[in-house]
């Protein structure tokens, strides 16, 4: 993956079509890849994401589908249908639901959820979940690929024990990703975009540092040129 711009995924979490079209003419072609998740597609429904592929792009759909598993295929048939390129479920949902959803993706690459960079281990604990983190990455990670899955949704701070363990063969994306200096808002376990990529990811999601700079497409290069190796 020579070209950084296949790396990078630019988060369009913002609340109307206007405001994702204004990021997107902005960011121009410094990137190939957007996001579109909860609340871009609650407020616009699916005609963004047709608007987004028309236009040439790429769509990561970031839904996180967590439900039965005939519940689940029949979503991602829909999103298939979109033409979009990558789409999430979370891991936690299980054996079934997983092959359910890969068997229903045809050609969109589906990747697992583990753990959301919002959490640490004390949050884990609070949910009843023993251990850590990693470990809880590392045994979700393995039921998603062992099902189907061609990638994973986790924190860098991961990715090493991820690629040490299960390899190389799979696709790591990395939300919570921040540019040093840059206030990391909610996120519980942040690396930066060098770190990210050192650590094994395929590609990183940026979101605020991005969308809510003053020029965000100066802001996107930037970010490419600290992944250029």
């Amino acid at each position: 993956m020579h070209d950084p711009r296949k790396r990078l995924i630019v988060a369009l979490d913002v609340s109307s079509a206007a405001a994702a079209k204004k990021i997107v003419a902005a960011v121009g072609d410094t990137a190939f890849c957007y996001k579109v998740g909860m609340q871009l597609y609650t407020a616009e429904g699916p005609q963004v994401v047709r608007d987004l592929v028309s236009s040439g792009r790429k769509v990561f759909l970031d839904l996180k589908y967590h439900d039965i598993p005939t519940t689940v295929a029949a979503a991602v048939r829909e999103a298939a249908q979109l033409g979009v390129s990558m789409l999430t479920v979370h891991a936690s949902g299980g054996t079934k639901m997983l092959a359910a959803a890969t068997e229903a993706a045809n050609s969109v690459m589906v990747l697992a959820v583990t753990v959301l960079t919002s959490l640490d281990d004390r949050d884990l604990d609070k949910l009843g979940d023993q251990g850590r983190v990693r470990d809880q990455v590392l045994r979700l990670a393995a039921l998603a690929l062992t099902n189907g899955c061609k990638g994973i949704v986790a924190s860098a701070r991961e990715a090493a024990d991820l690629r040490s363990e299960l390899g190389d063969d799979f696709a790591i994306v990395t939300p919570g990703v921040r540019p040093a200096g840059t206030d990391v808002a909610d996120q519980a376990r942040v690396v930066t975009p060098v770190a990210a990529i050192t650590a094994g990811a395929t590609h990183i999601v940026v979101g605020r540092p991005i969308t809510g700079a003053p020029d965000p497409g100066s802001e996107a290069r930037a970010i490419l040129a600290q992944i250029s190796f």
